[in-house]
């Protein structure tokens, strides 16, 4: 869970997009299109990380910041492994207990705020290589003055490690942007 009250949580800004999200509270920012608090705490000192569209932005260029790499076999096959009872343990094979493993669903749930009648995107990724990114979900456009949360499922066959990239992108609006808030990775689905 990074709710950003002390810093990213070990999320890491792209080295290849063209500006980065930022820290910050609603206490610093100037009214607009801002949230009037973080979604953690409700209160203007509480922290999130923001974009947002200004005159050294220019409409289409991109923020992104990326999870730790996550591992679902190593995590799942723990619980798995907890799951089952000991003495049939030995009585089931290894490769069905890493497929039981596989099977368990994992999904992120986060908060988000796009306000501003010229706001850009907010997409978000699950990437398992460099090159290799699936769109999870595509916003655009105003979304209302509020937090809203959204829980997307991530996909995939149990062996390969991922990260979910959240990306920016800057509209027209010089003082429209896109906050999160409260990014948690969970198993309950």
């Amino acid at each position: 869970h990074c709710n950003f009250e002390f810093d990213l949580c070990g999320w890491k800004q792209d080295e290849n997009d063209d500006f980065d999200w930022h820290l910050r509270t609603s206490s610093t920012a100037k009214l607009g299109t801002s949230p009037a608090t973080d979604h953690t705490l409700q209160e203007p000192s509480g922290h999130y990380i923001f974009i947002k569209s200004s005159f050294f932005q220019l409409p289409g260029q991109k923020a992104r910041i990326s999870s730790p790499v996550l591992s679902r076999r190593n995590k799942n096959c723990k619980v798995c492994e907890g799951v089952v009872v000991a003495g049939m343990k030995n009585m089931i094979s290894s490769h069905l207990l890493h497929t039981l493993c596989s099977c368990f669903c994992l999904q992120i749930i986060f908060y988000y705020h796009m306000y501003g009648a010229h706001i850009g995107s907010l997409i978000i990724y699950q990437r398992t290589t460099l090159t290799h990114e699936k769109i999870l979900l595509n916003l655009t456009g105003n979304q209302g003055n509020f937090w809203q949360r959204k829980a997307l499922m991530l996909s995939g066959d149990g062996d390969e490690d991922f990260q979910v990239v959240f990306e920016g992108i800057a509209g027209e609006g010089p003082k429209d942007g896109i906050a999160l808030d409260d990014l948690t990775f969970s198993r309950e689905c």
